[in-house]
This record gives structure tokens, sequence and C-alpha cells, in this order.
């Protein structure tokens, strides 16, 4: 009698275009995705198969997501950690584990944290009225200054440049209601941003990507530089060691994001942190030998790490925000025809202006021929330019 071979099930909290992005790699591994949605139309749930209906603060929903599953991980941060550490004390592998998580979840936490490790970031200061926020401008920071809610926060969401205390008013009252503090930081005079994306499996193997270049647009992503122009090799050398560290010293099982700032005068500080597949790392799904997401599988499920080497001299991901144009596929005419080496990933989200719905990504041996490559794709599929 022949013996059957049963593959793992990971799954998957949450619906969304990270969540839809693992199916592919999960196919070739032969592993099966089984997301939490919140409705049939999220992103994974049009592509993945086994889907679970459920709010991901649901205890009951969670449970019966993970049953049966090799290893539970995340398609965003906002899952409490109290619900998945009662999951982690049942035996499910949670990875990441909330004890790491909890630093990606909450911006005091880790500033709390990597301020203890000796990891270098902006000043800070927790912020619950008008006078403690005075004071960090006056004495500390500088005006203007960055406000951020400490939790709940991404793409621009949540943060606040303010020129005064007055600016803040109607935060502070809102942080004073719930009796939670906000987070103050100076504004970096930075020359550029980059994020260093990292993946470390249970058995301890970690490994690095290049450190890229970020250009970000009205706090949203635009595109992604692979590997970040012109950056001294000892500065990147040193951006990677501190994305290794602090994934090892948190306990961190996946793929890990550090975004950070290169300033003016050549240092690198840390801004913050996402434990889960990140934006940042989309070019690697064209422009490496293994994807974030293919990598993030073989974290999770404890395999082997595979080589994180890119495919090319540059690689660019631009994304592509929703405009004007809702009817996205009637695109593909004239960029595939355009540039046929160009690869486009849309995500299955309505149309919306400034949302993000899918990016396009090129690669080549000349930076300004490939960023321009990648950014006449996205600019016609958002409708900017219509040739």
């Amino acid at each position: 009698m022949s013996e059957t071979t049963t593959f793992p099930v990971v799954a998957v909290v949450g619906g969304g275009q990270l969540a839809r992005m693992l199916q592919p790699p999960a196919v070739a591994l032969g592993v099966r995705l089984r997301v939490l949605a919140t409705g049939p139309e999220e992103s994974a749930a049009q592509v993945v198969p086994d889907v679970h209906l459920g709010d991901p603060a649901d205890a009951a929903a969670l449970a019966g997501l993970a049953r049966g599953a090799a290893a539970l991980t995340l398609d965003h941060e906002q899952v409490p950690t109290d619900l998945l550490r009662a999951l982690a004390a049942d035996g499910v592998a949670v990875r990441p584990g909330p004890d790491a998580l909890e630093h990606a979840q909450d911006k005091l936490a880790l500033r709390r944290r990597l301020d203890a490790m000796g990891v270098a970031g902006p000043a800070w200061a927790p912020v619950r009225d008008a006078a403690s926020l005075a004071a960090f401008g006056g004495e500390r920071a500088g005006w203007p200054l960055v406000l951020k809610t400490p939790r709940g926060g991404y793409d621009g969401k949540g943060v606040r440049v303010v020129a005064s205390a007055e600016q803040a008013a109607d935060w502070l009252q809102r942080a004073a209601a719930a009796g939670a503090p906000l987070l103050a930081e100076e504004r970096v005079p930075y020359a550029r941003e980059l994020a260093v994306l990292v993946a470390r499996s249970p058995a301890g193997q970690a490994a690095a990507w290049p450190v890229v270049e970020t250009v970000q647009v009205g706090g949203v992503c635009r595109e992604v530089i692979a590997p970040a122009p012109g950056l001294d090799e000892d500065v990147a050398g040193a951006a990677t060691a501190t994305a290794l560290r602090i994934a090892g010293e948190l306990g961190v099982t996946g793929v890990m994001a550090m975004e950070a700032f290169e300033t003016t005068d050549g240092r690198v500080l840390v801004n913050e942190l996402a434990m889960r597949p990140h934006n940042s790392g989309h070019w690697t799904i064209d422009g490496a030998a293994t994807s974030q997401f293919e990598q993030h599988l073989r974290a999770v499920l404890d395999l082997p790490l595979g080589a994180v080497a890119a495919r090319a001299p540059w690689t660019v991901m631009v994304n592509v925000l929703g405009g004007d144009h809702p009817d996205l596929f009637r695109s593909y005419l004239h960029v595939m025809a355009h540039d046929p080496a160009v690869k486009v990933h849309l995500y299955g989200k309505d149309v919306r202006p400034g949302r993000k719905v899918g990016h396009v990504t090129a690669w080549g041996d000349d930076l300004d021929d490939v960023r321009a490559r990648a950014r006449h794709a996205a600019d016609f599929i958002t409708g900017t330019i219509d040739g």
C-alpha cells in the first residue's frame, strides 16, 4: 500500500492582499492556505478556496481557523494579543508570536524596547496633554514634530505633523478621553527612507534581502528601488545587522520589515516595524530568488529558508493607486504590449482614489530605464497617462 503525504495547512488571519499573495507560493510548495476574511469579496477570499468568515477579534473564529493547522500567521497586525496567547497556550503555533507582535501593534512599546536595546531612533516621548507636548517640542524635538496614535495607524493614517500644541488639540482631547497617551517624535531631517526586510525561522535561521529605498507620497509608499541606490556598503551592512538583531531579540518568526530613515549626516534611525510580508518587499516576487511570501511560508513552517539574492542589478516596484479608471483589466492591452517584461499584480479590490489596488515591477541593468518602465505601467493603469 502506498503512503500518502499530507501537506500542512497554514491559517492566515486576514483576507487582504498580503494573504492573497501567499497563495501562489503555497500552491508551488503544496501547502494549503486557510484564511479568515470579513467577507467573500476580500482579496484573498477571491483566490483561496478554504475561507472562514469572521472577525479577527472573535476568539471562536480564531479557534476555528486554527483547528488542524500547522501554523497560524497574520495578514495584518490588528489581532488582539490576548487571543493569540490563548491559542498558543492551547498548542497552536502562532507565528509571529504575541510577545513579538505587540511591538508592531504598539509604537510606544516598540520605542521603549528599541531604547532598551540601544537601537538608534528619533527622539520621542509619550504625551497626554498640551503641556507635555509643548515641553517635548520646546525642549527636545523642536517644531514641527510628528504626532502618532500608538495603535492602528498605517499608510499615513494615525500620523500628523504639528507645529504647535494647539494644532494637536483634537487628538489630545480624544487621547485624554480614551485614557491613552499619544506618541510624539522629532521630525527627522532625513535624506531618504530605507527598508530592511528579513526573515527568521523558529530554528533560528535568518536571511535578509538587499536594503531598499522607499519613496513615499502623501504618507503612502509610491515606489521601492532595490537595492537602495548609492547606499554605502557599511551603512547597508549595519542596517541589516540591526534588523536581524531586532528580529532575533524579539523572537520574530516569519518576515519582518524594518522601516528607517537615512539622515542627512549618514545615520540610520529605525522608524517602525511590521511583522508580516510588507509593501517594501513586493519587489521580491519578481526580483529575488525567493519572494517574501514564499519565505514567510517557509519560516512559519520551520522549513529551510530560501536564497534572497536579487535576479538583476536593479528592480523597481511601483504601487498602483486607485484613480479615475475602475476597469483596470482594459489597461493590460497597452501595458503588456508596450513592455512585455513588466509584471502587473492586481489585488481584486474595488477602485477608490488613492487606494492601493496593485503594483507593477520592472528590472534590468539600467536604473533610470527600469524606473521609467515601472512608472509608465503604473501611471497608465491608474489613468495618469493615456499612452
